[in-house]
């Protein structure tokens, strides 16, 4: 019941901090677009740790935590601090030297390419807790879940500070449980 009690609260504090800090743009990057700065959640040391411990929750049996460029390098490198694993940082295209596994995916705005290393990181077997920012239109966590995928590792939970329920992005995930801290 103790751990039941703690992931609520855990949970509840991380919502508080995310609801109160979030700032909100309208039309950017482009026209129709409203966008989540998180920036003042990250800035804030109890807000952002509040984060931290929340998605840290969401897979203690996670080897390896992965962050989506840009923001979930700041949030994959924090859980693994936590959780005592390795980071590894899923890149947009071009970002990485080849070799590079890559998958194009659609998002709100546009499209996009992600990449991770071919090499030089066994990810064979491994169990990979997945985090991003804002879960939209699905493309890009459900992009990032099967470049692990492909290189032969677990997805065994994704987590995202934000999931924008109407665009209905959890539709384009897999199997694995997804986290969302607030769900708008």
């Amino acid at each position: 019941m103790a751990d039941t009690d703690d992931a609520g609260a855990r949970s509840a504090k991380a919502e508080g901090s995310v609801q109160r800090l979030t700032r909100w743009h309208d039309d950017f990057p482009t026209p129709g677009v409203r966008f989540a700065d998180l920036t003042p959640v990250f800035a804030d040391a109890e807000g952002f740790r509040a984060v931290l411990d929340c998605f840290a929750a969401a897979a203690p049996e996670a080897d390896l935590v992965a962050g989506v460029d840009a923001r979930g390098f700041l949030l994959g490198a924090g859980v693994a601090a936590i959780l005592g694993t390795g980071v590894v940082a899923v890149r947009k295209g071009g970002k990485l030297p080849p070799p590079v596994i890559s998958r194009e995916y659609t998002l709100e705005y546009g499209s996009a390419a992600l990449e991770i290393p071919a090499d030089g990181i066994d990810l064979k077997g491994r169990k990979v807790l997945l985090l991003d920012d804002v879960l939209a239109t699905g493309g890009t966590l459900a992009a990032a879940a099967e470049l692990f995928i492909a290189a032969g590792a677990e997805v065994v939970a994704a987590a995202v500070v934000l999931e924008l329920t109407f665009l209905e992005g959890r539709a384009k995930q897999g199997s694995y449980p997804l986290t969302s801290i607030v769900k708008l």
